[in-house]
């Protein structure tokens, strides 16, 4: 067993779960595509790495999507327990380093994901920045418990608030290049992904006048 483990939480793909801001603008059916092309997006991003890892699934383990990879799924109230359970697991394992990333970032690449992975050699947590104010990608070399207890999960200060804790606990930490998530149309549409995705389009395009 490598001393290194990714995760990767995914929600299941089903009509009407997935995106479900970016559906107001576009419907549940072109959300559901949009996110189809992000998780292909987070699994070819994770592929080739040659580090362990677990694929968390929302409700039920999909065996067609990472299949050479652990899969299972996560357990917790919400997505502070959720993630908390995942590095508590990885830990008593005997993984000295783990990053957990999310499904829903369209210019993820191995690269993200082994810089934050190098970073953990000198920082006990490391973080990649989404641009909404939360994280796309957290990382630790032990378990922080702070990190996923009270927080303002999906509000715009998640990580000021999160940063502004570790500080005060004189945790180190280091940040990664910050990214784009996508959840409205504007983030789609700015997007490179969506602009360099012609079927993606056509699918889009052709269901907003549905909605």
């Amino acid at each position: 067993m490598s001393k290194a483990l990714i995760i990767v939480f995914v929600k299941n793909i089903k009509l009407g779960k997935v995106k479900t801001r970016l559906a107001k603008t576009i419907g549940n059916q072109g959300a559901f595509h949009v996110y189809s092309e992000l998780v292909k997006v987070t699994e070819l991003a994770t592929k080739n790495i040659p580090t362990d890892k677990r694929i968390y699934f929302s409700d039920a383990v999909v065996n067609t999507k990472w299949k050479n990879d652990y899969k299972t799924i996560q357990v917790g109230k919400n997505l502070g327990e959720r993630m908390q359970n995942a590095f508590t697991k990885g830990f008593e394992d005997g993984y000295e380093r783990i990053v957990l990333i999310g499904s829903d970032l369209p210019d993820i690449s191995s690269v993200h994901i082994e810089n934050g992975l190098h970073a953990l050699n000198n920082n006990e947590v490391v973080f990649g920045p989404a641009m909404d104010g939360g994280y796309y990608l957290v990382g630790m070399t032990k378990m922080h418990r702070s990190i996923f207890n009270n927080k303002p999960w999906s509000e715009s200060h998640l990580l000021e608030a999160t940063l502004k804790e570790l500080n005060k606990e004189n945790i180190s930490y280091t940040l990664l290049e910050a990214l784009n998530d996508i959840d409205t149309f504007e983030d789609l549409e700015n997007s490179s992904f969506y602009q360099h995705n012609e079927t993606l389009q056509l699918k889009v395009k052709s269901l907003i006048d549905n909605v």
